[in-house]
């Protein structure tokens, strides 16, 4: 018998999992997980869910008036779902606006100007008109810090190191060039620099800038920073070599407003058995301003909302309180992600794991789990549940950014892993849109999560 026959024959029921001795791993579970599955891939409420939140509101940035439109979205979509109780968690997030759209251009000594794609960084403070210098380009900050002082100052510092196309995991190559965009204004200010070009965090080559956070250094000071698309920094790098005495013009009117209240949305399900022992699971309701916000992180908003929807439509209730919330501001500032762990905290609540769900809603392939290796070890005997649906790989790694406060309040943070390969194709900018979600990837991902929170709920760790 084929492969691929022989493990539809396992899901479907005809067969059942050969599972290991531990009574975790039950034939009732494997059951009970079959049943999730059907209900999310036959009756699933994530896609058309996301289709309202970026359909209707769009980009969410925090302290914006469609970031206070998504959190009274989610209050109402969880109360419809019957929940055991539905509520707001109160907190003040910063307020940065974009302004008009960027400009740029390259200004050859000689010829027509070259205009560029670009985008401010998030936190960046505005150019106060057009700005106009030369520009040094630098791939590593051991280049910035070896070049002498007349060549940086007054000018424009070009991040353009890329992201390492080498490695499997993309999240690793996003991870380890963006100090570039984190970092870059703050170095570039320290060597006297008027502003920073940072190359987009992609593997992509394309005319869509990314943006994202970057930080300031009151020691210094506040350049405005920019991100350019794959294709134009490209672009400023040759003609850079042919003429490095070039200018760079870049027009931005972005700034930073007085904070904001805002909230997370927190619904919840009462365990039936050991309420007080708490299961997290999110994902983070504001986005980015260029485009809808959807797969960063739309999907995983709906898909927290739909694992409490499939513990219900199925009768399977949790023996432990599962919680789905809808964290405000992670992305320039984790604002709600460190409220949430400081309400439980001075609650003193029992949080036995945390789940979060922010690398997209593409076909998922399992977890990573922040935990002792014991803990790892124990989750990774559930392996085999998921097996028969791809996703099955319990890995130790990064778990996820709103639920990293709550890091010594739980015994393990988990992150929903799906396939990251054309995520950072879109990630922070105006292509991420609701017609890149496919529905069945979305809706088997919410399936892999209430599954794994289903066994969290009742074996525990």
């Amino acid at each position: 018998m084929p492969s691929f026959l022989r493990r539809a024959l396992l899901v479907s029921g005809l067969g059942f999992l050969t599972l290991s001795a531990s009574a975790q791993t039950s034939k009732i579970d494997s059951v009970n997980i079959r049943k999730i599955y059907d209900e999310a891939l036959l009756r699933g409420q994530s896609y058309d869910n996301l289709r309202q939140l970026t359909g209707q509101i769009g980009g969410r940035l925090s302290g914006s008036p469609q970031a206070q439109q998504a959190v009274d979205w989610g209050k109402v979509t969880m109360e419809k779902l019957g929940l055991d109780r539905v509520y707001l968690q109160e907190v003040m997030v910063p307020h940065w606006v974009r302004g008009a759209k960027e400009k740029a251009e390259i200004k050859p000594a000689k010829g027509k100007g070259v205009a560029l794609n670009v985008c401010a960084l998030g936190g960046s403070v505005g150019t106060g008109g057009k700005l106009r210098a030369g520009v040094v380009e630098v791939k590593t900050w051991a280049e910035l810090a070896a070049l002498p002082a007349d060549r940086v100052k007054g000018k424009f510092v070009f991040f353009n190191r890329p992201m390492n196309a080498a490695y499997i995991e993309t999240g690793r190559a996003y991870g380890e060039a963006g100090d570039q965009r984190r970092n870059g204004a703050v170095e570039a200010a320290k060597r006297g620099a008027v502003g920073a070009l940072v190359r987009s965090l992609t593997l992509a080559h394309d005319d869509f800038p990314h943006t994202g956070a970057m930080r300031y250094d009151e020691a210094v000071a506040k350049l405005p920073a920019a991100a350019l698309s794959t294709n134009g920094a490209d672009e400023l790098s040759q003609l850079l070599k042919a003429d490095p005495d070039l200018t760079f013009e870049l027009e931005m009117s972005c700034e930073t407003l007085s904070e904001v209240k805002s909230y997370n949305v927190v619904g919840e399900i009462r365990g039936s058995r050991l309420p007080d022992e708490i299961i997290t699971v999110g994902g983070h309701l504001d986005s980015w301003d260029l485009a809808q916000g959807a797969h960063d992180d739309g999907t995983g908003c709906v898909q927290s909302m739909e694992v409490l929807r499939l513990l219900k439509a199925t009768g399977l209730r949790p023996e432990r309180t599962v919680r789905a919330v809808l964290f405000m501001n992670e992305e320039n500032g984790v604002r709600g992600g460190n409220k949430y762990a400081e309400l439980a905290k001075a609650a003193n609540e029992k949080h036995l794991a945390a789940m979060e769900s922010d690398g997209g809603g593409f076909t998922p392939r399992g977890f990573t789990i922040e935990a002792p290796a014991a803990t790892v070890k124990r989750l990774q005997q559930w392996q085999p549940l998921f097996a028969p649906y791809f996703s099955g790989r319990f890995t130790a790694g990064h778990a996820g950014t709103d639920i990293e406060p709550l890091k010594g309040q739980v015994k393990a943070l988990i992150g929903y892993d799906c396939d990251s390969q054309r995520y950072f194709d879109i990630h922070h900018t105006a292509a991420d849109t609701f017609d890149k979600v496919n529905r069945r990837e979305l809706e088997l991902g919410g399936a892999s999560m209430a599954g794994l929170i289903y066994l969290l709920s009742k074996y525990g760790l």
